[in-house]
């Protein structure tokens, strides 16, 4: 099968790490892989910040839970109110994606580029997840004080966070995929 088909293929979302740090070499070709994702009319308007500090990640985590605590929706609260919730898994990696508030294609070139972090990752060997926290809880005041701590520009939402680490777990099974998902009109 093709290199990158069964890359695409055999990717499994992680959610259980080592604490064993993942190398600066890997990286930075896990980052220069999102930098050449797709984006809208080629704007390249996303920014990555990747947090290897655990006090950092810890100060982020706790201004998420805090803020999901408040939120509406009971799912979120009752996760959030879990001592043991960590929404980034403890990953000793995280890479927060952020775009431009005001650029309407933003999301869409940060979902691209977390896809190509994610197969990236995978082809050396280190699990990711995808993340969606921050992106709930990203206008919350405590937690956007943490992101401009971070260097995130104020004017950057977060998008998504790819966790990264050597999975620590046994090896998740690929679910069955839906049926019926698929057109082809010719």
């Amino acid at each position: 099968m093709n290199e990158v088909i069964q890359n695409i293929i055999t990717r499994r979302s992680i959610r259980v790490y080592k604490e064993e740090q993942i190398s600066d070499e890997d990286l930075n070709k896990i980052l220069e892989a999102a930098k050449f994702a797709p984006s809208g009319m080629n704007s390249q308007d996303w920014h990555f910040t990747a947090v290897q500090n655990r006090e950092k990640i810890n100060k982020l985590i706790s201004a998420a839970k805090e803020a999901l605590q408040n939120s509406p929706i009971e799912q979120l609260n009752k996760m959030a109110n879990n001592p043991n919730f960590n929404p980034f898994y403890n990953a000793p990696t995280i890479v927060i994606t952020s775009c431009d508030k005001n650029l309407p294609v933003g999301q869409s070139d940060c979902a691209a580029a977390i896809q190509n972090i994610m197969l990236a990752a995978h082809s050396l060997n280190i699990g990711s997840c995808w993340v969606h926290t921050l992106a709930m809880v990203g206008d919350d005041p405590n937690v956007r004080n943490v992101l401009t701590e971070l260097g995130i520009p104020e004017n950057y939402a977060p998008f998504g966070t790819a966790t990264l680490g050597f999975n620590g777990g046994k090896e998740p099974k690929a679910p069955t995929r839906k049926e019926g998902t698929v057109n082809i009109v010719k």
